[in-house]
């Protein structure tokens, strides 16, 4: 039995569109958006630069050697530049609502950051962060206003904290895919812009390399982008620690590569190339062994009189590297690093003796090392630790 051949449709009558308006318009929202703005940018025009101090090398080399210190921010780290950037790139976005809940998955410096900028503005806020983060982290959050929501390990923290801002009504922030876009990267007082105006004045303006360390990738995507549209010949130079993704995806090609082991380095090393990483804008990248930079930033605290976080001596042991190589080919010229947050967080983990003989860390060979290319310029190993 044949199927019965099918009907043409009959042609519709036409009729004429219908009007619609939707106004979604709020103008108390508008009014309370407007001063949320101005609270953000008041803080900037109070703590946007920071300092840029002189690491002694001697004279005669030719190199300078300086470091970005943004521990000086009000909140204590690198981060507070990024925490209001995002804030400012949500807001005019319309994902902060007021009285919704700001959700953040972080290693605990830029939470730290978005709980001032959380309660600066008068929202709720809400940092997911590893139970291994240090204790001080988490007391400076609190005492910002901010809330912990702690999870086992740091590749939890992502999914952790989607569900919360589903469950809550908030705003998930998500540092790792928005920090690289929330900078204005052709200046408006970046980083980049700030470093290159306060050179100005020196032997060396214009910075042969800038060394910057990857937590979300957009410090470097910002650094990078600024010397290429300011037309320098600076290269830009990202060091990574240990267990980290960064730096094999990079090498490789690879923005799927992963590890299976955080890293111990806070801050900084992810465990999955992040969306904000952007490999193509960058030079060089070091793998630096965490050794290295634990003995960098205990080297740095004689010679500065203070004491800064780990990944500031991830960052300045590849520059030490860069100097030595810059000293072997005769070449003069500045290397810009980054102090990125102080070493009071971490008096109990990398300022610890005990902390470090748990982690099976030597630092005592790379200490050497230092502390001989501070007076020869060679950073050459002697009796290899291994690595570096």
């Amino acid at each position: 039995m044949h199927a019965p051949e099918p009907k043409p449709h009959a042609a519709r009558p036409h009729t004429p569109a219908q009007e619609a308006d939707v106004d979604r318009s709020d103008l108390a929202y508008r009014r309370w958006l407007s001063e949320a703005v101005g609270k953000v940018q008041a803080d900037a025009n109070r703590s946007a630069d920071t300092h840029l101090l002189s690491v002694p090398l001697p004279a005669d080399w030719g190199i300078d050697l300086y470091l970005k210190d943004e521990s000086t921010h009000p909140t204590g780290s690198l981060k507070h530049r990024l925490a209001r950037s995002l804030f400012l790139y949500a807001l005019c976005n319309g994902w902060i609502r007021p009285g919704r809940p700001v959700i953040e998955a972080s290693s605990g410096s830029t939470a730290v950051s978005e709980a001032y900028f959380a309660r600066l503005i008068g929202v709720p806020f809400v940092a997911v962060m590893a139970r291994g983060t240090v204790r001080a982290k988490v007391d400076l959050i609190e005492f910002h206003g901010g809330r912990c929501h702690l999870v086992d390990g740091p590749g939890e923290v992502y999914e952790a904290a989607t569900r919360l801002a589903a469950k809550t009504g908030g705003h998930y922030m998500d540092q790792f895919t928005y920090a690289e876009r929330a900078t204005d990267w052709r200046g408006n007082n970046n980083i980049a812009e700030s470093i290159f105006r306060q050179l100005a004045a020196e032997r060396h303006p214009v910075p042969t390399w800038i060394v910057a360390t990857a937590g979300t990738g957009g410090t470097s995507a910002t650094l990078a982008r600024y010397v290429r549209y300011a037309q320098a010949t600076t290269g830009i130079c990202v060091a990574d620690p240990e267990n980290s993704a960064f730096f094999p995806g990079w090498r490789d090609g690879d923005p799927a590569a992963v590890t299976y082991t955080g890293s111990r380095i806070e801050g900084i090393g992810r465990q999955r190339v992040e969306p904000s990483f952007v490999p193509g804008a960058i030079d060089r990248m070091m793998r630096v062994p965490d050794a290295a930079s634990i003995a960098g930033i205990r080297v740095l605290e004689r010679l500065l009189g203070r004491r800064a976080g780990a990944s500031t001596g991830t960052g300045l042991w590849a520059a030490f590297r860069i100097i030595a190589e810059m000293r072997a080919r005769g070449e003069h010229g500045s290397v810009v690093g980054l102090l990125c947050d102080p070493g009071e967080r971490y008096l109990e983990k990398y300022y610890a003796d005990t902390w470090l003989s748990t982690q099976g860390i030597d630092i005592t060979p790379y200490v050497e090392r230092i502390e001989r290319f501070l007076v020869t310029g060679s950073l050459e190993t002697v009796n290899p630790p291994g690595g570096g």
